[in-house]
């Protein structure tokens, strides 16, 4: 009886192993299927190199494929298939920067010696860099700010109703810009025949903005794997909403460091200024005497150059 008993109990004790074992590789095969199609879905949205991202000075440099007037252009930082964003025309903004890197190469010529002004084309090139970098930051900033509510948008339309492809025309008509002329953009490639997967995709690469990329994948997710759409897209406006509150709150704590580093900045000057009228020939050294003038570049130098580290370390303390 007891040889029976330890026989039965042998053979339950195998079979739960044996059934424990089966379930287990058949959740891991349905996990290797859900991310096999998780991966398919997400693919298209990855987030590719972009030549905003590239060093300074190395922007299609080293492209086989790119054409010389590509690499030029790219070089000064300005994207032909971007000319719409900038709020000034790049046949504008070069002369302008040109005369601006003429003007500071002039001064430093001045204080330093005439060979200073072989530094007016890295001059140029560096301030074409900084203006059309600064446009693609002020529209980023202003599309990251109004996506949350053109979110808040599609989901009322959503929850009455409304096709996702309606829900993007209501945004283009009734957003504001530059959402709304994205927006336009995507309804006008929808209404030619293009998939809404293959429009969101060109749209987070033509922006290079992660919150368009987010959405992109979850209307990806949703068509595939069904699912609320409207809650899907509420939970993603108030994660969107959170990033916005938090990058705002980094913006108020960095505000001491940014007047600190002002202070720092402009109190060179104001003391200058200050000892220029109260003794004219005391400062008028650092302008007229030879010596003077190198002192005074190399002074302004450091100054820009402490500037600059200054303004790097509050720009990396807020990503």
């Amino acid at each position: 009886m007891l040889d029976l008993r330890l026989m039965l109990a042998g053979f339950i004790g195998l079979t739960g192993l044996g059934m424990s074992a089966l379930l287990l590789q058949r959740g891991h095969e349905r996990e290797q299927l859900w991310q096999a199609r998780v991966r398919r879905v997400l693919d298209p949205h990855a987030r590719q190199p972009h030549a905003a991202e590239a060093p300074p000075f190395r922007i299609g440099l080293r492209s086989s494929g790119a054409k010389p007037w590509q690499r030029a252009v790219a070089l000064f930082g300005f994207h032909p298939e971007r000319r719409d964003h900038y709020p000034v025309r790049w046949w504008i903004v070069l002369p302008a920067a040109l005369l601006g890197a003429r003007l500071v190469a002039g001064v430093i010529a001045n204080l330093l010696g005439g060979a200073s002004l072989f530094l007016i084309v890295p001059i140029w090139i560096l301030l074409c860099r900084q203006i059309f970098k600064w446009f693609d930051d002020r529209r980023r900033d202003a599309l990251f700010r109004q996506f949350p509510d053109a979110l808040a948008m599609i989901v009322r339309s959503v929850r009455v109703g409304i096709p996702v492809s309606e829900a993007i025309r209501l945004v283009a008509r009734e957003s504001v810009d530059p959402t709304r002329r994205e927006f336009a953009i995507i309804a006008d490639k929808i209404a030619i025949g293009m998939l809404l997967d293959e429009a969101l995709r060109q749209m987070g690469g033509r922006n290079d903005l992660p919150e368009y990329r987010f959405f992109a994948t979850a209307l990806s997710l949703q068509s595939q794997t069904g699912g609320g759409l409207a809650e899907t897209l509420e939970n993603l406006a108030d994660v969107i909403r959170k990033r916005v509150a938090m990058r705002e709150r980094g913006h108020a704590l960095a505000s001491e460091a940014k007047t600190s580093a002002g202070i720092l900045a402009a109190l060179p000057v104001f003391a200058g200024a200050g000892l220029a009228l109260i003794n004219p020939g005391y400062i008028g050294v650092l302008f007229f005497d030879p010596s003077g003038k190198r002192l005074m570049g190399i002074a302004l130098g450091m100054l820009a150059g402490g500037i600059m580290v200054m303004r790097g370390l509050i720009r990396r303390s807020l990503t």
